[in-house]
């Protein structure tokens, strides 16, 4: 990996988690393996198409450099309980701050600085920096 930063700042690893949001919306849908449909195309006119309620979805496939890096930070959360890895993916996705914090019943500040220190968290985990122990019985979710 040529573009792989030497220290990982919380920065660069909201950037790489904003990066793998993107990358697995430009994948191109699922879809179940051995049903097709036997009806015709229809031909439309450029009138109809212009009322019709789908657009055509016109998407530009991810390269796969940028699979194998969604597929690299998709594993960085490992060191994440599932709250943290929540709170990680929806501000990835650009949801509004109020969104998430109505979602974890706080408020925004408290908010912010979960996904702070869940991003210091995964960069000192890719820097080699050993956590700091938590007293025992509560997480480091609900220090903050």
């Amino acid at each position: 990996m040529a573009n792989r930063p030497t220290h990982w700042t919380p920065d660069a690893v909201a950037t790489r988690f904003e990066d793998a949001a993107h990358t697995g919306r430009a994948l191109p849908p699922v879809r179940v393996q051995g049903y097709f449909n036997v009806w015709p195309q229809i031909v439309r006119e450029q009138w109809e198409r212009l009322s019709a309620d789908e657009q055509p979805r016109h998407y530009y496939p991810p390269s796969p450099e940028a699979i194998d890096r969604m597929l690299e930070t998709m594993r960085w959360v490992h060191c994440l309980e599932v709250e943290q890895r929540h709170l990680v993916w929806m501000r990835a996705d650009r949801h509004e701050w109020q969104r998430i914090a109505r979602r974890f019943g706080c408020c925004v500040k408290t908010a912010q600085r979960r996904w702070q220190r869940a991003m210091q968290m995964v960069a000192d985990q890719l820097n080699g920096v050993t956590p700091i122990a938590t007293t025992q019985g509560t997480s480091n979710f609900e220090q903050y």
